[in-house]
């Protein structure tokens, strides 16, 4: 089978450059990436379907065909020109979909793929206007909808213009909701993200989440062959550097490893760490900060939306006196984190991730299969993933809770570590994710047909406005 993916405002090559450096980028492109090599292992052809950029900040994304290695017989990264040659930020891309998808036929030609998996809204876009015009059907993988994002900036009817014009909600959720009326199967990573997300009121009438002919829960997984408890040949380089990194700050660790983004709450752990004596006494805390080594002297390198994460991190440390206890590590890689959760598993440390809301939770999963124990909000699909009780779930709003959480972690350690790894072995791994897709492409094949009613404007303004209008 010759199965594409539709993900226009990622950018993919060989050495994942950027993978998870950028605000547009980030866990889709790891899954997407991933499911595609999966699919590709077990047979198939498959095409990811991006944007080429000739920009010489970003120069690994402008040759038209990549490949990654192992991959190069059925895998292409194919990049087509969208919108001219720079960067763009992905609120700038709409306005250049129908190009994309031109350039998408004109690519194929007569040999068309058999059927495509959308994602992300623009992704979503593109897969109706190609199911409108070929016939070939698609699944639509939102991975995070604009109607949360709406919400959680605090937009109202007072900023509603300033808000539309930064992040053009209008656009995109209006293609959400094109995606989700086109598609034949829609895929959620968890039951609480389809009924939580895609019960929105902004998508009422273009889905209805209680239909289970219309989605599929399929988890993301694990790259097994990174994330292991088996030793790479860096774990023993990564053991020396955490030597002298962690030096003065004494063992286990409770350790944080995320994007610097207020909605993944870091804070969160530092404040628990700050006001639990037993907690100071039991662990030292690390805290990863990807490209800085020093973030008390180097801060200013870091983006503003960044910077302004980190900053309050850095003035509470300070301001409690903690900088002993608390030691900063810059990882540039996926296999040297992994070999960082080995060496610090082997310490009896845990992993901590403690986000307002987090939509699925690949980390805490990535480091559950490193040995890890992990304790994780209980807001999103980490509520379902550690249901079984092989991780602990806490409240990310209350300091109290998360430490009591990180507390009882560290004191269950060899517990949690063997049933958190056992946990991602049975149920998340891509392989598995793979097959998932594959069912539900199997069964969605006879259901894909070309035309129906033309695709209305992509414009949700007036439904936005509705529903930010006071009651």
């Amino acid at each position: 089978m010759h199965i594409i993916f539709l993900n226009p405002q990622g950018n993919f090559d060989a050495a994942d450059s950027y993978l998870t450096e950028h605000p547009d980028f980030g866990g889709q492109l790891v899954y997407v990436k991933e499911v595609a090599q999966a699919m590709a292992a077990a047979g198939h052809r498959v095409d990811i379907l991006t944007r080429r950029i000739e920009d010489p900040d970003w120069p690994e994304f402008a040759a038209p065909i990549a490949h990654y290695p192992g991959f190069e017989d059925n895998l292409r990264i194919v990049r087509l020109d969208c919108g001219g040659p720079l960067f763009l930020n992905k609120e700038r891309l709409w306005d250049h979909m129908d190009e994309f998808v031109d350039n998408v036929l004109a690519f194929y030609g007569e040999a068309l793929p058999d059927v495509a998996t959308a994602h992300y809204a623009d992704g979503g876009y593109c897969g109706a206007r190609l199911q409108r015009l070929t016939g070939i059907g698609f699944t639509f993988t939102g991975h995070s909808l604009g109607a949360q994002k709406l919400d959680k900036l605090g937009t109202t009817a007072a900023n509603w213009t300033e808000m539309e014009a930064r992040f053009r909600f209008s656009r995109r959720i209006a293609a959400e909701r094109l995606a989700m009326g086109r598609a034949f199967r829609i895929v959620t990573s968890t039951e609480q993200e389809r009924r939580e997300q895609y019960g929105h009121a902004l998508y009422e009438g273009a889905i209805d989440p209680e239909d289970d002919l219309r989605f599929a829960v399929i988890p993301p997984g694990v790259n097994t062959r990174i994330f292991t408890t088996e030793a790479s040949d860096l774990d023993a380089s990564v053991a020396g550097m955490l030597e002298a990194r962690l030096a003065g700050a004494p063992a286990p660790y409770v350790i944080v490893s995320n994007r610097l983004d207020e909605k993944k709450n870091s804070t969160g752990v530092v404040e628990a760490f700050a006001a639990s004596e037993p907690l100071r006494r039991k662990a030292s805390l690390i805290l990863c900060v990807r490209g800085l080594d020093d973030p008390f002297a180097e801060l200013d390198r870091l983006p503003e939306a960044e910077r302004g994460v980190l900053a309050p991190i850095l003035e509470l440390i300070e301001g409690q006196g903690l900088r002993d206890r608390v030691r900063f590590l810059n990882i540039g890689s996926q296999q040297a984190l992994a070999a960082t959760y080995r060496a610090l598993a082997l310490r009896g440390s845990v992993f901590a991730l403690t986000a307002f809301y987090e939509p699925f939770g690949l980390a805490p999963i990535e480091a559950a299969a490193c040995g890890l124990p992990c304790v994780a909000t209980r807001n999103g699909g980490p509520s379902e993933i550690f249901a079984d009780g092989s991780g602990v779930l806490v409240d990310p709003f209350d300091a109290g809770d998360i430490a009591a959480g990180l507390l009882q972690a560290l004191e269950r350690h060899a517990e949690l570590s063997a049933r958190g790894r056992a946990r991602v072995l049975e149920t998340y791994t891509w392989g598995k994710t793979a097959d998932g897709y594959l069912s539900v492409i199997a069964e969605g094949l006879a259901a894909a047909a070309q035309g129906g009613d033309p695709l209305p404007p992509l414009d949700a303004s007036e439904r936005i406005e509705a529903y930010l209008a006071p009651a």
